[in-house]
């Protein structure tokens, strides 16, 4: 009963590995697909808000260090302004960090 349990587990297991490291194939970062805008306002975005909250309050607790240190606007940029750029400077769906350009232009 209990080789049976392990034998399921370690099938179930590779199957998610064999999920996990399928190749998925990106469209043109120039026209995001509606997959790619869906998932960036559902999952991306989300995170990045959570990550930038992260971020400012991590800078918050490291400001005397990193003053001490004289490397405050390096901790802001990338605790806070990284994060934050990504998530809200940044086109529906595309990867890179600033506004749509549109490639017919």
């Amino acid at each position: 009963m209990d080789l049976s349990r392990s034998c399921r587990a370690l099938t179930l297991g590779a199957f998610l590995a064999f999920l996990l490291v399928t190749p998925a194939y990106a469209a043109d970062e120039d026209e995001p697909t509606a997959m790619a805008m869906a998932g960036d306002l559902l999952i991306a975005r989300p995170g990045g808000i959570i990550l930038t909250t992260l971020g400012a309050a991590a800078f918050v607790v490291s400001l005397p260090f990193s003053a001490a240190g004289g490397n405050v606007s390096k901790a802001a940029e990338h605790l806070v302004i990284k994060p934050a750029k990504t998530t809200f400077v940044r086109c529906l769906g595309c990867t890179s960090i600033g506004r749509y350009q549109d490639p017919d232009r």
